[in-house]
């Protein structure tokens, strides 16, 4: 398992495990999860106080028996900042929504929180008061954003001292916003919109790991693309490069999003250990150039 340094600091596996659909399993169910994670050299378990209204933190912490030694071998991020129908990056509300993550994780500290989406009405100072408070108590040890474009970072960045480690952002074979811009520069084409401001090369630039959840949706949550039949040219090149190594197609979708040079940590959603051990075989393969342009036009894309 290929190890990324997230922001050039907290060492990690390429392949996160997303817990936001733990809420819905029991506690043997949840065990053998994370057990099989940590098997497979995954022990990056990406939370969120949003999951499950903190049922999915609980389940975790429960099902595994939370102690010293089994948090030494794992790494344990979440989020906060979103409420029912608004967002609130306030002083008051992020210390509060950690003093409430630690509870249910029963640890002492997370190796990484982020702010969960971009407030409008962040003031930046309060976001770092924040920050301060809880790295000066030990309860956080790094700090990032999530869906956050560049501006929006640069803002918080005026005021927070520590650096921003990742940046969450949706990606995946059907979701290249981020790439088709940096592809149609001065093109009058659709794919030549830049929705997010340069955020793929603004994290290079700056040593931000991009973190890409949902790696198999298309669109916002509308399903699959994986053996979908609205998608039979993708489907197609993703079953033959697939094949040619020996890896089920969930892994190969996870093997194009690694393969870009920008070093993305793939955060999956799935609870199924089976589906966790075959697509962790992703991590092991180093895709070509053409094989990896075969696929992004596979899905639709027209190079310029």
């Amino acid at each position: 398992m290929e190890t990324l340094k997230l922001g050039g600091e907290l060492a990690a596996p390429s392949i996160a495990i997303g817990c936001m659909r733990m809420a819905d399993l029991s506690k043997e169910q949840a065990d053998r999860v994370v057990h099989t994670a940590l098997e497979n050299g995954l022990n990056f378990f990406d939370h969120a106080d949003i999951y499950g209204g903190g049922k999915s933190e609980e389940v975790f912490a429960d099902a595994i028996g939370m102690n010293a030694s089994i948090r030494d071998k794992m790494i344990l991020q979440s989020k906060c900042g979103i409420r029912q129908g608004y967002f609130d990056f306030s002083k008051e509300h992020i210390i509060a929504s950690v003093d409430g993550i630690l509870k249910r994780l029963k640890t002492d500290y997370l190796d990484s929180l982020l702010l969960h989406r971009p407030d409008t009405l962040v003031e930046p100072d309060e976001v770092a008061a924040a920050f301060d408070e809880l790295e000066r108590a030990g309860k956080v040890r790094h700090f990032g954003v999530s869906n956050e474009n560049p501006l929006q970072i640069e803002l918080l960045k005026k005021s927070v001292k520590q650096k921003l480690i990742v940046n969450q952002l949706q990606f995946s074979v059907m979701h290249t916003g981020m790439i088709d811009a940096g592809l149609n520069v001065n093109m009058k084409v659709d794919a030549g919109i830049d929705r997010d401001n340069g955020i793929l090369e603004y994290s290079r630039i700056h040593d931000m790991t991009i973190q890409a959840w949902s790696p198999f949706q298309y669109g916002y949550f509308e399903g699959v693309f994986l053996d979908n039949p609205k998608f039979p040219e993708l489907n197609a090149k993703m079953d033959e490069i697939a094949e040619r190594y020996q890896v089920t197609n969930s892994a190969l979708a996870i093997a194009w999003i690694l393969r870009h040079p920008a070093k993305i940590q793939a955060v999956l959603g799935t609870m199924n250990p089976e589906r966790i051990e075959a697509i962790r075989k992703g991590a092991d393969i180093s895709l070509t150039r053409e094989e990896w342009y075969e696929i992004y036009r596979a899905a639709g894309n027209v190079l310029p």
